[in-house]
């Protein structure tokens, strides 16, 4: 007997016959795959409903389709499509093109002449707002004295302080805005 290492897990045995229903009898049942996938876009669920139709007939092809004989036959396929249905549908939300594609009514060639910010620059924007919104009133006023006309030094002389402690506010509101948007960026 060899000795197994560390680690090293076996898949079980497999505790039914495999089974090899018609493609008439996965046709016939594709309900429970619309069923299944009826969150996913309209936009989409064509597709995802083919891929996960197509992900069945390939999966019962390499022998995968193992049903408990207690079930009648309808009652079986219909478990084993829906499993294959949810994981499809889950793959194709957590996608990268799902996740980060970006509908417009434009043709991809007139995209060039688009004018104004882009997407990503207006969602990095919004976080730095929302960020220095949410500090508190003297951070962010210390922040905001950044982009007025006059100087730091003119600007304690104005509110009564010493210059020294204006710039240190300042320093301080800026290590907290980086420490926010290092917080919410993760």
């Amino acid at each position: 007997m060899k000795p197994r290492r560390k680690g090293v897990k076996h898949p079980p045995a497999a505790r039914f016959p495999k089974k090899k229903p018609s493609i008439e009898a996965i046709m016939a049942e594709r309900d429970i795959v619309r069923a299944t996938i009826a969150g996913i876009p309209l936009r989409d669920r064509e597709d995802v409903e083919q891929t996960a139709v197509v992900a069945v007939w390939n999966a019962i092809r390499r022998g995968m389709f193992r049903p408990d004989p207690r079930d009648t036959p309808r009652v079986a396929i219909r478990k084993f499509m829906h499993g294959v249905a949810w994981r499809t549908a889950a793959h194709h939300i957590n996608s990268a093109y799902t996740r980060r594609v970006v509908l417009t009514e434009q043709p991809l060639g007139l995209l060039r002449d688009l004018v104004g910010p882009d997407l990503e620059a207006q969602v990095a924007a919004r976080e730095v707002l929302d960020a220095v919104a949410s500090l508190p009133d003297w951070q962010r006023e210390a922040l905001l004295s950044v982009d007025s006309p006059e100087s730091l030094v003119e600007y304690a002389k104005r509110r009564r302080m010493n210059p020294s402690t204006a710039a240190s506010r300042l320093r301080i509101a800026r290590e907290a805005l980086a420490l926010r948007l290092k917080r919410w960026r993760r």
